[in-house]
């Protein structure tokens, strides 16, 4: 009799974690190379759960493809680590009494970058393979975060075989995933894709995974399952726990069977005890064929409110539109920054902008500073978000806090390294990259949070992205361009730019985009700050005439800080022409220099106005 036949009439159980047991061995390097290492510990407990009275054991290949093996230089052993693995669990199974399952993990979290579609359906097809060639009763699909992934995988693999398919999907919070899907319209969609069994497994206990399943209907045609978590986890001493008596665990089975499920096992912190547990209480009965769904709860989501000020890419569409960048202090006097600020704002700029703790040096909080210009002088403030310093916890709380200070405009950045900055010794979080973070952040503005979960209202973000043009090859920076706004992106800033034909050719690479580019001008002020700039910066270039020009003047600072903006002019008068958006960069807070630069850009727009009003008068 196969699985599904057996499913068909019977209450199944299936094992639990391999991986708890074998972290409480003291393993904590790679599970799946202990497959060709030490296959008697797998094999070990393998037997320990079907002792326990599960009916179906899974190999030991959840990150057994080329892309997770790479973490561990074993890529190129995955078709020996996986045939090890159907090998172990046939050898450990009694023929007709337990079937084996063949594993494959999910690849992606909120990381869709790490791999793409492509990439992880060749490394499944890869896997699947060597799984498939030692005839394992079905396969599990399972630690699926990103929906996306977990339906492309069904679709391949429904083509490639008729081997039973177990898809079981991961939530972050009950009932709903990380893109904001229903976990029941999750699971109608894989039953139509093609899988035999749908169901949920990790991250949450029993308790979280039953009410997440009371709203789940029974699919029409594909069964249900659940693999639970043991409990919450915790941490004792360094070590990860999970606190859960094996008797709660077989209780919570009863209920599961009550929400339809009728494949029932085990995932983080269960051991064989929890399965036997499980296996008492269920073991005897026959699975429901009818359930009462509880009715779905509304969800509320808010519009956000509206926006006073027009959105920035709006504006640069539109007209001119100039942002200054002036740093907040590294020191805790604001004097100067405020002054400064108030003085750009005055003389029309459209927003301060304010990095992250650029060059990874810690500055005064840019979301402090743009509140109290937002709130004391109401200055339209532009808050830039680096990946680098904060998880995703402390990014999700840092863009609550905007949204509760009214501050919309944002510029999502990865972030230099902290090896360059003042704390070398201190580490990089980079959780997202800038292209996640932008969709994470457009996730917001949907009213849906980084877990998927409601927000009860939505934000009203802006998002700018950062481009470096100074590269050389500009194509492919430009495709890097249009994956951002894939992501999102409303419009882009660039690093500054130090040559009039480096402009022209981002013009005549990026026209065919209608999202709008702000050019970025940083004014010299000195050469010891052009060589800084030229020889020691990440994504600055400077050509070989300015550096001349800037040298020609020594040591004479006004002499410098003139020649710096006359420049910063003549890059100004081929932007204006074929951009709408001015990006000025303050040096050291030499806020007197962007403000002659604002005053340049206003005097060529007036004199475009001017000539326009003679060419229609004369007309």
């Amino acid at each position: 009799m196969g699985l599904l036949d057996k499913l068909r009439t019977n209450m199944l159980t299936a094992d639990g974690a391999m991986g708890t047991l074998l972290y409480s061995y003291g393993i904590e390097y790679c599970n799946e190379e202990l497959n060709i290492q030490r296959p008697e510990i797998i094999k070990k407990i393998h037997q320990e759960y079907i002792k326990a009275g599960a009916d179906i054991i899974q190999t030991n290949t959840y990150g057994a493809n080329a892309i997770k093996l790479a973490r561990y230089g074993l890529e190129n052993r995955v078709k020996e680590i996986n045939e090890a693995a159907i090998q172990i669990a046939k050898q450990a199974a009694a023929p007709g009494e337990q079937f084996v399952l063949g594993t494959i993990g999910g690849i992606r979290g909120i990381r869709k970058s790490d791999a793409t579609l492509e990439e992880i359906i060749q490394k499944v097809d890869e896997q699947v393979n060597y799984l498939l060639s030692g005839d394992p009763d079905g396969l599990l699909l399972e630690t699926y975060y990103d929906f996306e992934e977990l339906a492309a995988t069904v679709t391949h693999l429904r083509k490639l075989t008729t081997t039973p398919i177990i898809a079981q999907v991961s939530m972050h919070e009950p009932g709903i995933l990380q893109n904001g899907l229903s976990l029941n319209d999750a699971l109608q969609q894989l039953d139509t894709l093609g899988a035999d069994v749908v169901g949920v497994n990790c991250r949450l206990g029993p308790f979280h995974t039953i009410q997440a399943l009371e709203e789940v209907t029974l699919p029409n045609n594909a069964y249900l399952s659940a693999f639970p978590n043991a409990s919450l986890l915790d941490i004792e001493d360094g070590r990860i726990v999970y606190e859960s008596e094996a008797d709660y665990f077989g209780r919570a089975a009863l209920l599961l069977r009550e929400e339809g499920v009728r494949l029932i096992g085990g995932c983080c912190g269960t051991t064989p005890k929890h399965i036997e547990a499980a296996k008492k209480r269920i073991g005897h009965l026959s699975p429901l064929t009818t359930k009462v769904v509880a009715p779905k709860k509304p969800i509320i989501i808010r519009e956000a409110e509206t926006n006073i000020n027009e959105p920035l890419h709006e504006k640069a569409q539109n007209g001119r539109t100039i942002i200054v960048e002036l740093d907040t202090p590294r020191h805790l006097d604001t004097t100067t920054f405020m002054e400064g600020a108030t003085k750009l704002y005055d003389a029309g700029v459209d927003a301060v902008t304010m990095a992250d703790n650029s060059l990874a040096s810690p500055r005064i909080s840019n979301m402090a500073m743009g509140s109290m210009l937002k709130l004391q002088n109401n200055i339209r403030p532009l808050a830039h978000i680096t990946c680098r310093d904060r998880n995703l916890i402390g990014l999700q709380s840092h863009l609550m806090g905007l949204d509760a200070l009214g501050i919309h405009d944002i510029l999502a950045v990865t972030g230099d390294p902290t090896k360059i900055g003042d704390f070398p010794g201190a580490t990089s979080v980079y959780d997202v990259s800038s292209l996640e973070l932008i969709q994470l952040i457009k996730q917001l503005n949907e009213g849906i949070s980084f877990s998927g979960k409601s927000l009860r209202k939505k934000a009203n973000f802006s998002v700018a992205a950062a481009f470096n043009p100074n590269v050389r090859v500009l194509d492919r920076a430009v495709k890097r361009l249009e994956k951002k706004i894939e992501c999102g992106a409303d419009y882009f800033i660039t690093q500054p730019v130090y040559t009039k034909e480096k402009i022209q050719e981002i013009f005549e690479a990026t026209k065919h985009l209608a999202t709008p580019i702000f050019i970025g001008i940083m004014p010299l002020t000195n050469i010891r700050n052009s060589e800084f700039l030229h020889n020691e910066v990440p994504g600055i270039k400077l050509s070989d005439d300015v550096l001349e020009r800037m040298r020609a003047c020594g040591e004479d600072r006004e002499h410098a800080t003139a020649e710096g903006i006359q420049i910063a002019k003549e890059l100004i008068d081929t932007a204006a022409e074929l951009f709408n958006g001015i990006y000025i960069i303050t040096p050291f807070f030499r806020y007197d220099m962007s403000l002659e630069l604002i005053k340049h850009i206003q005097e060529i727009d007036s004199k475009k106005v001017r000539e326009s009003s003679y060419v229609q008068t004369s007309n």
